[in-house]
């Protein structure tokens, strides 16, 4: 039997996160940094917590052309790549079928960012102190990607934080990230989804709105 979920809902989870937070973080540049959909709401309530900035990072997987479910990299927000030399080279997968996967995934990536940031460009992250959020992490793959894209862009320091997680996982991430914050980590971990009352899809018109009332905030 499940013991009892941790969080009401992912709003609650960015509250007790952004209070964790708080007493770890306070550069009054920090950018909070939420993969979408569902970091969105989490990040929301970090980036009040510390009266910081919130964007969204946004990470497409580069499949192997034939067999997408394997991973040669990913692209990132700002058209960053990060790249299994070794993986490629094994595989002898040429340039242009790398160049092929890239454009079609930075085309959604791209997408997606128009329909979220509505013309907002987005936050700088060149020597700031960078968040990266998400609801959870189960296997860290996707986070993996996120910060390894991310350190592209050359962050002051780069601070991975999630309301919950697998004790492997937030380990992992130790690799990737200066600091990893995991506000629980319960043991069996299950999936992220078990450890919130409400843990319901976040929706576009969801993210829009809180994109748009984190920017609104910050005009003086």
């Amino acid at each position: 039997m499940l013991s009892p979920a941790p969080f009401r809902d992912r709003y609650q989870a960015g509250k007790i996160l952004g209070e964790t937070l708080r007493t770890l973080v306070s550069d009054p540049e920090a950018i909070v940094l939420a993969l979408p959909r569902g970091g969105v709401p989490v990040g929301f309530e970090v980036a009040r917590a510390l009266h910081a900035g919130l964007d969204i990072f946004l990470v497409r997987k580069l499949g192997v052309p034939g067999h997408e479910e394997l991973a040669m990299g990913a692209i990132a927000s700002g058209g960053i790549r990060v790249l299994n030399q070794d993986l490629v080279r094994n595989l002898g997968i040429s340039e242009t079928m790398i160049d092929r996967a890239i454009l079609r995934e930075k085309l959604e990536i791209e997408r997606r960012e128009r329909l979220y940031r509505q013309g907002r460009p987005p936050l700088p992250v060149t020597g700031k102190l960078a968040i990266l959020v998400d609801d959870g992490l189960a296997t860290g793959a996707t986070m993996t990607a996120a910060a390894m894209a991310l350190r592209e862009e050359r962050p002051k320091q780069l601070i991975v934080a999630v309301p919950v997680g697998s004790r492997e996982a937030c380990q992992d991430l130790e690799k990737h990230a200066d600091r990893v914050i995991c506000a629980a980590t319960p043991e069996p971990f299950y999936a992220v989804g078990a450890w919130y009352d409400d843990f319901s899809q976040t929706g576009d018109e969801e993210v829009r709105d809180l994109l748009a009332r984190a920017a609104q905030a910050r005009v003086p």
